[in-house]
Order: C-alpha cells, then sequence, then structure tokens
C-alpha cells in the first residue's frame, strides 16, 4: 500500500455508525468509529449503498473491489470468508480442514479482517455450531445479529 491516506465516507447502520475506507479504488477498511468524512467516490458511494442494500433490503452479495491488507496467509482466509454465502456459515475447522492450517490460526486471521461484514468473518463459528467470537464492538451481540439478519441457524 502507498503512503496516501483513505478516503472515508460514514454509514449509518442498525449497529450505528460505520466507516467505510477506499484506497486507489478499493475497499480497505470497515471501522465502527466514525471518521472524518471526505467527497464519496464512486466506490465509497457503491460501498454504502450496498451495505443499506444488506441491511434493509436483503443483498446476499457485495460486488465491490477489496483491498485489504494482510500476510498472504490471510488474504488467503478472507478469500475463503468470501465464498461462503449468505446465511450459511463454517466453522473455524472446516476452513482449517480446507487450508491445511489450524483453527487457532483461522480465529486469529478472522480477528484482523480490516473489512468485517463485507468479508463475512461474522460467517465463522466455533465448534458445535457456537458463536465463538467477534472482535468489533458489541461483540457477540453484533455477531448474533449479523447471522439472525441472514437467518443462519445458531445453538442457543
Amino acid at each position: 500500500m502507498n503512503g496516501v491516506a483513505p478516503n472515508r465516507i460514514n454509514v449509518n447502520s442498525p449497529l450505528g455508525l460505520l466507516c467505510v475506507s477506499e484506497r486507489d479504488g478499493r475497499i480497505v477498511a470497515l471501522d465502527w468509529a466514525p471518521a472524518e468524512q471526505e467527497s464519496p467516490t464512486p466506490i465509497l458511494s457503491a460501498a454504502a449503498q450496498q451495505l443499506n442494500a444488506y441491511f434493509y433490503c436483503g443483498l446476499k452479495k457485495f460486488e465491490l473491489p477489496l483491498g485489504p491488507g494482510g500476510t498472504e496467509f490471510q488474504q488467503a482466509v478472507w478469500r475463503e470468508m468470501l465464498r461462503i454465502p449468505f446465511g450459511q456459515t463454517r466453522s473455524y475447522g472446516e476452513i482449517a480442514h480446507r487450508m491445511d492450517g489450524g483453527p487457532r490460526a483461522i480465529g486469529n486471521a478472522c480477528g484482523r479482517n480490516p473489512i468485517p461484514i463485507i468479508i463475512p468473518c461474522h460467517r465463522i463459528l466455533a465448534s458445535g455450531r457456537r458463536v465463538g467470537g467477534y472482535t468489533s464492538p458489541g461483540g457477540l451481540d453484533t455477531k448474533r445479529f449479523l447471522l439472525n439478519l441472514e437467518g443462519a441457524r445458531l445453538q442457543p
């Protein structure tokens, strides 16, 4: 990544104000902390529209250019997350098996996902279909909200 600061836009959501960042025509971050906004770029406008459609109109798949910064392994885990369909889940162990890795390493990559919701780390569950962890504000309540929004089955 170059040293140019990303452009940002704040988006209202049922989870509070989200900040989406774009650099070089790619979404690079989604945060729960509002930031000073700039003039929205076409990519940021598309991200705001798609997030609204996800939360309020049942959008099942984001169609945005993504550019998350991370290690080669993290990038691979995030690509696996993007393959999980709306409303479905996988376990840390299932992803680890697919990638010949360990569940803990998958969990660490999930926790470092810079673009939550759009890269759906909330769709990764612990063994036994338990919710597991989530690093956003609201933690497990936020993860449950997103999974319930998508109609995913969870253990009580």
